[in-house]
């Protein structure tokens, strides 16, 4: 799961490098604005909360409905085009050999790895253990504080009867989605095989609970940025213009 460490790693560092981590935010004065379906612009992110006031539980078909999002979604497809192809262009498992008919085969699993882990994690478990699958975003406190609650979130989550409980959904299905890809990857079939990609699965989840955490403050921190590079640029191509002495007008330097 070469891949899959990587694309933590980025995630990780996307958040670490701009000042959003290291501000402070305070509680907002007025009602949160809806969030982002989009992490990055293309991870989907149909179960994120902006708040834990007024918590309402899911329904079992409200779970359905956000597994089903997630695993539909063009941004899930293109992540499977990406890594299918990675999972390729390192020949992780060679018995799918190259060619059209060989990333058919890395393409069909990886994106089955998404669809599978969506499903188990966000609508079967949640719905047999009556648990919430979605993320309730602190957006309040330093950036360390946020960042410990965010990686906490993968052990605890809130029950349908709104306590805190142990993330049974988050372990279990994930243990499933593992187990079930075994069916499909023959060469990774080994205890240690299985451990090692839970483990990854875990790190991703554990990774797109920071970004869900921090995505609105890196919105701001990059429409900051374009602004400021549209004004200094507007800035720059106007053109200056010379007072002439003696005369009423003036006339714009070429």
């Amino acid at each position: 799961m070469n891949h899959i460490g990587k694309f933590v790693i980025g995630l990780l560092a996307t958040t670490f490098s701009t000042q959003a981590f290291s501000q402070q935010t305070a509680p907002a004065a007025v009602a949160p604005e809806p969030e982002s379906k989009r992490l990055l612009w293309i991870i989907p992110n149909f179960r994120t909360s902006p708040s834990l006031t007024e918590y309402k539980p899911l329904t079992p078909r409200e779970k359905f409905r956000i597994a089903t999002l997630d695993s539909f979604d063009r941004g899930t497809v293109a992540l499977g085009v990406l890594f299918g192809a990675e999972a390729q262009l390192t020949a992780s498992n060679p018995s799918f050999g190259q060619g059209v008919r060989g990333y058919a085969h890395y393409f069909g699993t990886a994106y089955a790895d998404y669809m599978i882990g969506d499903y188990m994690t966000e609508a079967v478990f949640p719905t047999v253990f009556h648990q919430d699958p979605r993320y309730f975003r602190r957006g309040m406190g330093s950036g360390w504080s946020r960042l410990g609650y965010a990686t906490g979130q993968i052990f605890k989550t809130h029950g349908d009867s709104g306590h805190t409980q142990f993330n049974f959904s988050e372990i279990a299905g994930n243990s499933a989605a593992v187990a079930i890809s075994m069916a499909y990857y023959p060469e990774n079939r080994s205890v240690t095989d299985g451990l090692s990609k839970l483990g990854s699965q875990l790190g991703v989840d554990l990774a797109s609970n920071v970004l869900k955490e921090f995505w609105p403050d890196l919105e701001r921190t990059f429409s900051r940025k374009h602004k400021s590079g549209d004004r200094g640029g507007a800035g720059s191509s106007a053109p200056a213009v010379r007072p002439q002495i003696g005369r009423a007008s003036c006339r714009e330097r070429v």
